[in-house]
């Protein structure tokens, strides 16, 4: 990964913009419809530092190099990242093309290599990318205080969040029914419950191409990630990154079966057989064990 991406809470936030033309105004119509207080400089306000006090993000669009150095350095000595249009050795960070779904915002970039490559991935991906996602997330977000309340440890939301994500509520909001998805939503949390753990082990051996769909969401949902020595890094990039990683050393029957009565889900990333042996003490400890090996004939 050559760039991190990051968000930038808006809410309350000054933007700058210095410059004109039509990369200023691209920028500036980046931010339609978002909470930030977009500032627009020109001339000598844009050489003082202090036009940009306060700023979270600065852009500077200018055909004039002069003006665009002294505009981005400037922005800097008020302590602002900055995206000089068109010039990326100038950046301090990069515009990805964006994707805006208002509280659901996704975004390609190429590290400022090849625009145009990300815009055309953006139109890709963006077909997949409801309308509705944005009310979705606006949902999740006005019961967050609630979740945590009536589920206080984090491998417990996320098994009824995971859940709610697919649920008669988020299909409400999709829709546009606010009102239904916040009382279906408050009633599946009201009748929520502990949730138990499910141990699944997943061929890890590789090549990923050949994991089976279920097998790929049980990565992307796993607490707990188990990996052996052998297993094809192409695999282990599918699970979740903040999955714990627990040691193969240490993935006794005895702590599998502590892992799963506690509710945790574990994928068990395997690339030999798997032992009948432990399969039988996690199946008469009354533990929930899947194989998901790869597809065959795949």
């Amino acid at each position: 990964m050559d760039s991190f991406p990051a968000y930038f809470p808006l809410a309350g936030r000054k933007v700058v913009i210095a410059g004109t033309g039509e990369g200023a105004e691209a920028k500036a119509r980046l931010f339609d419809g978002s909470p930030a207080t977009l500032v627009r400089l020109d001339g000598h306000a844009a050489f003082l530092p202090g036009s940009y006090s306060g700023a979270v993000l600065a852009f500077v669009s200018s055909a004039d190099e002069v003006f665009a150095q002294a505009a981005a350095r400037a922005a800097r000595a008020a302590g602002v990242l900055v995206n000089v249009v068109d010039k990326p050795d100038m950046c301090d960070f990069n515009t990805p093309a964006v994707i805006d779904r208002g509280e659901v915002v996704a975004a390609v970039g190429t590290g400022g290599a090849a625009p145009v490559l990300a815009t055309m991935l953006r139109s890709d991906i963006e077909a997949q990318v409801p309308e509705g996602a944005g009310r979705v997330a606006a949902l999740m977000r006005n019961f967050q205080s609630e979740v945590r309340g009536a589920l206080p440890t984090l491998h417990e939301r996320r098994a009824f969040l995971r859940e709610a994500l697919s649920g008669e509520a988020a299909q409400a909001a999709m829709t546009g029914d606010m009102e239904k998805a916040g009382a279906l939503f408050r009633e599946a949390l009201a009748r929520s419950v502990r949730k138990e753990g499910r141990i699944r082990f997943v061929a890890g051996k590789g090549p990923a191409d050949l994991l089976t769909l279920r097998a790929v969401r049980a990565l992307s949902a796993a607490d707990v990630l188990v990996i052996d020595e052998a297993a094809d890094p192409e695999v282990v990039t599918l699970a979740r990154r903040d999955a714990h990683r627990l040691p193969p050393a240490e993935a006794t029957p005895e702590h599998l079966i502590e892992l799963a009565r506690s509710g945790r889900q574990v994928v068990r990333l395997v690339a030999a057989p798997v032992e009948a042996a432990d399969i039988q003490a996690l199946a008469a400890a009354g533990v929930a064990v899947e194989v998901l090996l790869a597809a065959p004939n795949a």
